[in-house]
């Protein structure tokens, strides 16, 4: 299977995120600090991703030894360094889940809950049951569920399909519809948030997303087993994304019919 066979497999539900009713529905304040609280959990368990990618493709052991790959080592190391220690919009390091949060305490959403989800969550072996126990619903703990179901695969071209085709190849459709979508407004709004969603265009647009994909033909290779992997991962990923999405917006509207009655 080639890049441009799996990438048209998975083109009818990156089309169904792509032009997905959410956008359309984050017209306010409160609609976006909405979106914000549920989203965040989606931009944590990223990071579980990535530092499984670098566990399993760089060397984190002591003694060190060379990575297998120099080249997909490195990018993974360059992704981990934006990641947890970028500038935010005043030059100050920090990782983006923390200037996410920043961005959420912009639009006075709470941020208390997901602290304490994920405060409470432990090693690989007790997270799932953990997931089930949490105080989220069923699309965001079905969402983190495979996440680490991916990731206790210990397989690095299965970590890498969710990573590349569920995540960093998808951001910067979905994060420009969000901006496009909220109008003038959003970035003039809030700046912590536009600066985010900006931050990642930028890097997954120009960087990440191209870098990705030759990740993956490198772990992959001429390996057919491989490619049926990824094919079946990057659809469940993307899978549960959509899913993610509809709990939004049925969220979104329960707010605004409530608004409506109460008016």
């Amino acid at each position: 299977m080639s890049i441009e066979n799996l990438e048209q497999s998975l083109k009818e539900v990156r089309e169904q995120l792509k032009n997905h009713e959410l956008y359309a529905q984050l017209d306010s304040v409160e609609d976006i600090r909405t979106f914000m609280e549920s989203h965040v959990y989606a931009v944590w368990d990223f990071m579980s991703l990535l530092k499984a990618l670098q566990r399993e493709l760089t060397c984190t052991d002591l003694p060190w030894k060379p990575a297998s790959d120099t080249v997909v080592a490195r990018f993974i190391n360059e992704i981990v360094l934006e990641e947890e220690s970028d500038f935010n919009e005043e030059g100050v390091a920090k990782s983006h889940f923390e200037m996410y949060l920043d961005a959420m305490e912009e639009v006075n959403a709470n941020t208390s809950k997901v602290k304490g989800v994920i405060g409470n969550f432990g090693n690989l072996e007790e997270i799932t049951g953990q997931i089930k126990k949490a105080d989220l619903n069923l699309a965001e703990k079905n969402f983190l569920s495979f996440t680490f179901e991916v990731i206790n695969t210990q397989k690095p071209h299965i970590i890498a399909a969710a990573f590349t085709f569920g995540r960093e190849e998808l951001i910067p459709d979905m994060f420009l519809g969000i901006i496009e979508q909220s109008g003038k407004k959003g970035p003039e709004q809030y700046p912590k948030l536009s600066y985010y969603l900006k931050r990642h265009i930028e890097l997954d647009g120009d960087e990440h997303g191209p870098m990705a994909v030759k990740m993956m033909k490198m772990l992959c290779g001429q390996d057919e087993q491989k490619w049926t992997d990824v094919a079946e991962y990057s659809q469940k990923a993307l899978e549960h994304r959509v899913a993610l999405w509809d709990s939004i917006t049925k969220k979104l509207r329960e707010n605004k019919g409530n608004l409506i009655e109460a008016l």
